[in-house]
């Protein structure tokens, strides 16, 4: 008779072999209809399966993100019976869930397309509305990979002969179809529910290697409820419109090209807005104690070698060789072991520490081309990366400051939401424990200090040293990991970085590791869309265009906007044959310039400006030197304002 102890710490005793769904409805019937599985001694677990020791006990619904998951587990099951009713003939592969979703992958001769979907979903939904049991069986090794061999479904059996001899095979059925799965499941196909959509076809292979077979990839979602599908799709509608790569190209930003694969090429007005951002953070850097330094982009491979780096990233590594000297050079995939050359030049004392280098370095790294994304994943890119050389002891303060900057940077940016990681060592590092309990307890307490409430990331620090991630999150809810601060006692030593201690012996400096955008290329991305392409003045590539609505309003048009160059305004001047209507729709709707000053006859001989904001339908009447002084107050950086 097990006894099953409940969140809130309620025992209660059932008959040995009682299942989950036994359980809830002894609580309640409307409880009994909500679960969707149980966790046992924290172990995910069919509602179904028999509980015969006794356990902590939850029920898991579809408010909980396991039941949630289990959701998109099923659905992609059933997307994939229903392929194979449609579809005779195709093998099923592989189908996980993915983050908002899941995908299955399929191998057959004729291709499925998206025109397929209505049909797929239609019968889907009549999968579901069957309300068949989801039923776990446990099978003999040799003899499911017969029946899979035998069923035709290759794919299936050559899984099963990959798994350990001391795996459990197990398939799970829903009425005539069955599927390789460890679980668990839902109860019944009917529990996933109606919110479900597919999303897109894709090729893929097999094991994810290009000499393998070719497959094809459906990808799909589902919710717990119509409302949160809705909503998902909705954001998906809105992330698509303020695509950083279509406004790219809108806005004539920037381009990428084959010949120079993730390497952007910036044009005017996108370089406009980099520098204008590069220039901000060089002043709030040296506000904060940092000196700006300039290191080499090609270095010996032997200074990789000591910082760790040749054996834990040689792989994303581009390298070059000068083979009448006989040597290896290595593109920076970071700045790190440079800002420690540049340390080391001259002997430190520990009255001059903290040291802290800032620099906009040029980095390389290899991605593969199918990884490259935009501006979000590149292989050529400029970190605003900083170091602090300093004792174990000024770690907290200098943490304190960093977090103090970083929130203040992102504010200035538009970004107030922020949420902190805290990775501690992975299971490839470099260092002694010793180290690693030293740094993850300062680190630790440096965060506490800093006021920050961090979620635990447990092995996910960098191979060197804990860290402190930030995640921000934009417009429209999506987060985006940004900034760090990472603390490593072992580069320094490992390079030979030295201090002379109040007694007078030489230590090892321990190195924070910093960076408040990260990559200026991703930041931009992410900045791009956070804003629709609707930047604010003072990052704006073109703050203002003067319109003319008659070619008599010309001259005075030129004036203005040499009036508002030389105010330090970056103006522009339209003096197109259109109707003024289509130009100041093009200018909004296409160009998104922030003002847009009109002027005619009228305005010419008065001396003044119809201005037009964007994203308003008014205007404001003023007079030049009324608009040049407003405007340059707005247009000035937040950091200047204060």
């Amino acid at each position: 008779m097990p006894s099953l102890t409940f969140p809130d710490g309620n025992i209660r005793d059932y008959d040995d072999g009682v299942t989950a769904l036994e359980v809830a409805k002894s609580i309640s019937s409307g409880l009994a209809k909500k679960v969707l599985a149980v966790k046992l001694d924290g172990v995910l677990l069919d509602a179904t399966r028999p509980i015969t020791a006794d356990a902590k006990i939850e029920l898991v619904t579809a408010k909980d993100p396991e039941g949630l998951e289990l959701i998109r587990h099923d659905a992609s099951h059933v997307m994939a019976e229903a392929v194979q009713e449609l579809f005779p003939g195709t093998q099923v592969t592989i189908g996980p869930v993915i983050e908002n979703g899941f995908y299955y992958d399929f191998h057959r001769e004729e291709p499925i397309s998206e025109d397929d979907f209505a049909a797929i979903e239609k019968k889907m939904a009549f999968i579901i509305n069957r309300n068949d049991k989801f039923v776990r069986e446990e099978m003999d090794r040799n003899a499911a990979i017969k029946m899979f061999r035998d069923m035709g479904e290759t794919f299936k059996a050559e899984l099963i002969e990959d798994l350990p001899e001391s795996e459990t095979i197990t398939v799970y059925r829903q009425g005539n179809w069955f599927d390789l799965c460890r679980g668990p499941h839902l109860p019944s196909t009917g529990k996933i529910g109606k919110a479900f959509k597919l999303m897109k076809v894709a090729g893929a292979y097999w094991r994810g290697d290009s000499n393998n077979p070719q497959l094809q990839r459906i990808y799909g979602t589902a919710w717990a409820s119509q409302e949160d599908l809705d909503a998902h799709l909705k954001q998906i509608e809105e992330a698509e419109a303020r695509d950083h790569r279509r406004l790219g190209r809108q806005l004539e930003l920037f381009h990428f090209q084959e010949e120079a694969q993730g390497q952007a090429f910036w044009h005017p007005n996108g370089w406009m807005i980099y520098t204008t951002l590069m220039a901000y953070m060089a002043r709030r850097q040296r506000e904060y104690g940092y000196a700006e330094i300039k290191t080499p982009q090609l270095m010996d491979r032997k200074f990789w070698e000591a910082s760790g780096h040749w054996e834990k990233y040689r792989e994303n590594m581009f390298v070059a060789e000068i083979a009448e000297e006989d040597k290896v050079l290595a593109l920076k995939p970071m700045n790190c072991p440079c800002h420690i050359q540049v340390f080391n030049q001259g002997m430190k004392s520990y009255r001059d520490l903290p040291v802290r280098y800032a620099e906009f370095g040029s980095c390389h790294r290899y991605e593969p081309s199918g990884a490259l994304h935009g501006l979000m994943r590149v292989r050529g890119f400029v970190q605003d990366d900083g170091h602090i050389f300093c004792t174990l002891d000024q770690v907290t303060d200098e943490v304190k400051a960093f977090t103090e900057l970083l929130k203040s940077v992102y504010a200035d940016l538009g970004f107030d939401d922020v949420k902190v990681n805290f990775s501690t060592r992975p299971d490839t590092r470099v260092g002694s424990d010793e180290y690693w309990d030293m740094s993850e307890k300062a680190l630790g307490e440096a965060a506490e200090a800093s006021g920050l409430e961090v979620i635990l990331n447990e092995g996910d620090g960098a191979f060197y040293g804990p860290k402190l991630d930030f995640v921000l999150r934009d417009a429209i809810g999506r987060e985006w990991q940004a900034g760090t601060i990472q603390l490593d006692p072992n580069m320094p030593e490992r390079l030979g970085a030295s201090y002379v201690g109040a007694d007078d012996a030489k230590h090892a400096p321990v190195m924070l590791h910093r960076a408040v955008l990260g990559s200026f290329e991703r930041f931009l991305g992410i900045l791009i869309e956070n804003y629709a392409g609707k930047f604010p003045l003072w990052l704006s590539p073109v703050q203002v265009v003067v319109a003319t609505i008659t070619s008599d309003a010309d001259d005075y048009a030129a004036d203005v906007v040499a009036q508002l160059n030389a105010a330090g305004l970056r103006a522009e001047l339209d003096t197109r044959n259109e109707k003024i209507n289509y130009k100041i729709r093009e200018l909004s709707a296409d160009r998104k310039i922030p003002v847009i000053a009109v002027v005619g006859r009228r305005e010419a001989e008065e001396g003044k400006l119809a201005l037009r904001r964007l994203g308003s339908q008014g205007q404001e009447i003023v007079t030049v030197e009324d608009a040049i002084a407003a405007l340059t107050i707005e247009a000035t950086a937040p950091d200047l304002k204060r």
